[in-house]
């Protein structure tokens, strides 16, 4: 066998690739938790007035992620606030508060100076957005045709009381969903097929959105953002995790009209399509609207919708337009273009 591009697509083949090679050799029982983010136990905590040497551990998330993005610019973002955003939100998604990033950038021989310095302002402009310093990085330069890549490591604070995970999903739960699917997918793919339209990247921190969840004291038991293989493949990720079943409605899907239309002239499901700025929050039902409430009250959740529910049994299944419902499976082979 060998390495096709369907195993960097986030779904099938690139969970299979993750537990037949580094799963194989890697395996430990904080990373086989498959979280968007690990979560540790370091140290003490000083929090609320507890002395370090009273040995109580401070609990802290973290990410890593790579971002190979073409084009390096795009409407709505680019490769630098992109990489920010990015590991942010999996640190968010653990119901952490952002503090710190490293960066480690591969520059190929060619790349345009005035490029990447737009590129490094726009990181640096994104960081104190999201409220994270950039405390460590590395650079180096490769043969190539003016590319760039980056490496964005992420540590944040869990505070006391959160337990957010994916394996946390309990039958009778809400799934509510941070606004319209695939607007990143439909910008890039449109970028690179060189089509007009006013489609727009959805690249966000959404530290809004997770901070309205806890300010209004919602129980959030699982939270993912939808990236790569999106939310067919997060979903079905969730089930397996929390041993539950998924159904969503497809009618309550959020997805923006130019997005529709583009997605069903190319043959794309809205299901499938990747983005940067959307979240799921699952929380239980009697509060549902509460925390809908709490996630449109913000500039990045202005859009959310309840869209499913999770109940015994287990699997993913969408219940359609027509009344019909079908289970669905995670994204096999590639969901081009590359998003991330």
């Amino acid at each position: 066998m060998k390495i096709t591009m369907a195993h960097g697509s986030g779904g099938k083949s690139s969970a299979q690739l993750m537990s037949d090679i580094f799963g194989k050799y890697f395996k430990n029982q904080i990373l086989d938790r498959m979280e968007d983010a690990a979560v540790l136990e370091i140290g003490a905590s000083e929090d609320a007035g507890t002395p370090k040497d009273a040995g109580t551990p401070a609990r802290i998330a973290c990410s890593t992620d790579s971002f190979v993005v073409t084009p390096l610019e795009f409407k709505g973002g680019d490769i630098g606030k992109l990489c920010v955003c990015g590991t942010v939100n999996d640190l968010l998604m653990m119901g952490a508060v952002p503090k710190y990033l490293t960066c480690g950038f591969i520059l190929e021989e060619g790349l345009d100076v005035e490029l990447l310095d737009r590129l490094v302002a726009s990181m640096a402009a994104q960081a104190a957005q999201a409220g994270v310093v950039i405390v460590a990085g590395d650079t180096k330069v490769v043969e190539g045709a003016g590319g760039l890549y980056i490496n964005t490591t992420g540590i944040g604070e869990i505070p006391a009381g959160r337990d957010v995970s994916s394996s946390n999903a309990k039958a009778g739960d809400a799934i509510i969903v941070s606004g319209n699917l695939g607007d990143h997918h439909a910008c890039i793919l449109s970028h690179r097929m060189e089509i007009e339209n006013e489609i727009v990247s959805d690249c966000a921190a959404l530290n809004d959105v997770v901070d309205a969840l806890f300010e209004k004291g919602i129980h959030v038991h699982t939270m993912r953002d939808v990236t790569r293989g999106g939310l067919g493949t997060v979903i079905n990720e969730i089930a397996d995790s929390s041993d539950v079943r998924v159904e969503l409605e497809e009618e309550a899907i959020p997805v923006h009209e130019d997005v529709r239309g583009f997605a069903d002239i190319l043959g794309l499901d809205p299901l499938y399509m990747g983005n940067e700025g959307k979240m799921i929050a699952v929380v239980p039902a009697e509060e549902a609207e509460a925390a809908l409430a709490a996630m449109q009250s913000t500039e990045h959740g202005a859009d959310a919708a309840i869209i499913g529910s999770i109940l015994e049994g287990s699997g993913a299944f969408l219940r359609t337009r027509l009344g019909a419902t079908r289970r669905f499976d995670v994204l096999y082979g590639e969901g081009l273009p590359r998003i991330c």
